[in-house]
């Protein structure tokens, strides 16, 4: 079996090392399997072998985990040529914490002994599925309903979401109608709902008159409810007041820094004083806040993560959202540079971790990206009892995901969660706009399958 891959998407932070593997980063990797479990890898003309103990049930298992373990071979042998460890060892996919549930009782040993997974990433995950136990055991036909609104009032230096600025987009309001069309015909096929969480994009950029429509339109939801507010610089008592009016529960006031010229590079158009201003301000009404920070950002040393950390511990919102940088095709920063410079990305990570555990914050979700700098993760920690259902279900994959507006991927669960069928609706707004019937008609045969 012959696999092709390159070490730039699986190990990146090995890459520039690595060349003693191919003059280029792409690597072909010959597999052979033998009845005795024992395989031998071979990579560029140097053979690896090691003992698989694995048991296949299925062909197409059998092929997942040969796959695993030629990339493990792979990783092994870069990593002991160069003797360096990663903190996430051998494991690239986004979803460390699901895979630590497929592995059942064996878990740490398959993570911390086969893959490498260092042992302070095995106590996040640990950590993770205790602060996730609530949420697991979830009613027959559950599902979340998610609701895009791709617009923002400018466009951030990292971003890669397929947003508009909301001051140069001359089709909002034809975005809305559309969006208020296909929620009313998802409605029929929400089964137990766990959550609503309207996303973007900044949700709160659009004029409040079309915000209403949208939030009427959802209507009276007796479930967890999220908007993402975001942007200090969008929101106003009057935004809060109709958010609140509409039954949200929960909105997300997100600073990324808590440095002035930081936000002035990102092009985030708001000051550190707006974002306490505008926390205080929310605070009138009784949602629970996320606040997400980002780690890594250009020009920033550890010690400006490190105040941003304990800044927004001092704030005290019931959620915080650490984000390590990614470089994201679409992005500005991906064309101004092909590569993030090392620096002290695990340093400022594994403060995060210490202080917010330390100061009454669990982590409860994680995930990781393509291009991350220090090949680490995003985490979301909550304070007791404060964790969001969305983010749970949408990062272990364990409800239907009702998916709403342009780019938005709607998810459905056969066979208890062993298979997954999704559509995604058009990226481009105007493409949306001008197929919202056939978005409609796409998804409510997704969702009417068997």
């Amino acid at each position: 079996m012959i696999i092709k891959t390159n070490l730039e998407w699986l190990y990146p932070e090995l890459l520039e090392e690595a060349k003693f593997f191919s003059g280029t980063g792409d690597i072909e990797i010959n597999h052979t399997h033998s009845s005795n479990f024992v395989d031998e890898i071979d990579i560029c003309g140097k053979k690896y072998n090691y003992t698989n103990y694995r048991d296949f049930s299925t062909l197409l298992e059998e092929k997942r985990y040969i796959k695993r373990f030629a990339k493990l071979a792979l990783y092994n042998a870069m990593s002991d040529y160069l003797g360096q460890n990663l903190p996430w060892g051998a494991l690239t996919g986004i979803r460390p914490v699901k895979f630590a549930y497929g592995e059942g009782e064996r878990w740490r040993k398959e993570m911390g002994d086969v893959m490498r997974v260092s042992p302070k990433k095995l106590d996040m995950v640990a950590a993770i599925m205790e602060q996730q136990k609530p949420f697991t055991d979830i009613a027959e036909n559950s599902c979340d309903l998610f609701i895009g609104i791709p617009f923002c009032p400018s466009r951030c230096l990292y971003c890669s979401f397929m947003s508009s600025e909301i001051g140069k987009c001359d089709n909002a309001n034809e975005y809305v109608d559309a969006l208020v069309k296909e929620i009313n015909a998802s409605k029929p096929l929400i089964g137990n709902l766990r959550s609503v969480y309207i996303g973007g994009g900044t949700p709160i950029s659009l004029p409040i008159s079309q915000l209403s429509r949208i939030l009427e339109t959802v209507g009276d939801v007796n479930c967890e409810y999220t908007v993402e507010a975001g942007r200090p610089d969008c929101i106003t008592d009057d935004v809060l007041k109709l958010l609140s009016d509409h039954g949200v529960t929960r909105i997300c006031v997100n600073p990324q820094t808590f440095k002035d010229d930081t936000l002035e590079l990102l092009g985030r158009k708001h000051t550190v004083k707006e974002i306490y201003d505008k926390y205080y301000l929310a605070r009138k009404y009784s949602f629970d806040i996320n606040m997400d920070l980002i780690a890594g950002l250009p020009e920033e040393s550890f010690d400006d993560f490190k105040n941003s950390i304990n800044a927004a511990i001092d704030l005290s919102p019931e959620n915080l959202t650490v984000h390590t940088l990614s470089l994201k095709a679409g992005s500005r920063l991906k064309e101004m540079v092909d590569r993030l410079p090392e620096g002290q990305i695990d340093k400022m990570i594994d403060y995060s971790y210490d202080r917010l555990t330390e100061s009454g914050y669990f982590p409860y979700y994680m995930y990781r990206q393509k291009y991350m700098a220090g090949n680490l993760e995003n985490t979301g920690y909550t304070k007791a009892g404060k964790a969001c259902v969305y983010n749970v279900d949408v990062m272990e994959e364990i409800a239907d995901n009702l998916a709403c507006g342009a780019n938005a991927v709607s998810k459905k669960l056969f066979s208890g969660g062993e298979r997954i069928e999704r559509y995604g609706a058009p990226k481009d707004i105007s493409t949306y706009i001008s197929k919202i019937d056939k978005v409609i008609e796409e998804k409510n045969k997704l969702f009417s399958s068997k």
